[in-house]
């Protein structure tokens, strides 16, 4: 067998080790670059798992409590039905009702009761703006009146009740805003 390394010397020899020294950083560095990346990777495929789960969470959740909205929005003219049904009939008939009338006024106001206890146990609820400012998010302004005991920006009629189910309006509250009190012209002496 012939020796090759005697017939190049011992120059080529050295000279081999730092080419492949330098191919082996090169390796090296390309397999730690390939890491990083695949490390890179890895974590925003997590992240983006962890927000998708931190999304899905939060869809259930809003699924959950307002999953029944178009349901309580058609059981809402019930209610208003109801609370009709029972303003038409004068308070002090109502005081003084007796037989099939006293028992068609309990019956109504037992399922008007039971009705808005449904829609609570659901997270819907009432608004009851009466003499609060007005809120233009839970609140439609029908009209304004001039009204002697409330601040101007206050609600002062309720027309129809408004509802809410969690946070979001079902359906706005139609008021009459107070203008405050009716102004008196100052008497002509002065």
């Amino acid at each position: 067998m012939i020796d090759t390394t005697d017939a190049q010397g011992p120059e080529a020899a050295a000279d081999a080790t730092p080419a492949a020294e330098a191919d082996g950083f090169a390796v090296i560095e390309n397999l730690n670059a390939e890491n990083a990346e695949l490390k890179d990777r890895l974590l925003r495929a997590l992240a983006e798992m962890e927000n998708l789960r931190r999304r899905t969470e939060r869809e259930v959740a809003d699924a959950r409590a307002y999953g029944v909205s178009a349901f309580a929005r058609d059981m809402l003219s019930v209610a208003d039905n109801l609370a009709r049904a029972l303003d038409s009939v004068p308070a002090e008939e109502r005081a003084t009702a007796e037989g099939a009338l006293k028992s068609l006024i309990e019956g109504v106001e037992l399922t008007a009761r039971d009705l808005q206890g449904a829609l609570a146990r659901h997270g819907v609820a009432k608004l009851e703006p009466l003499g609060e400012k007005f809120d233009p998010n839970f609140h439609q302004a029908m009209f304004e009146l001039p009204h002697a005991e409330l601040p101007a920006g206050a609600v002062a009629q309720v027309v129809q009740s408004g509802w809410k189910i969690g946070e979001r309006v079902l359906r706005p509250a139609l008021v009459g805003v107070s203008k405050g009190a009716a102004k008196t012209a100052p008497p002509k002496g002065e």
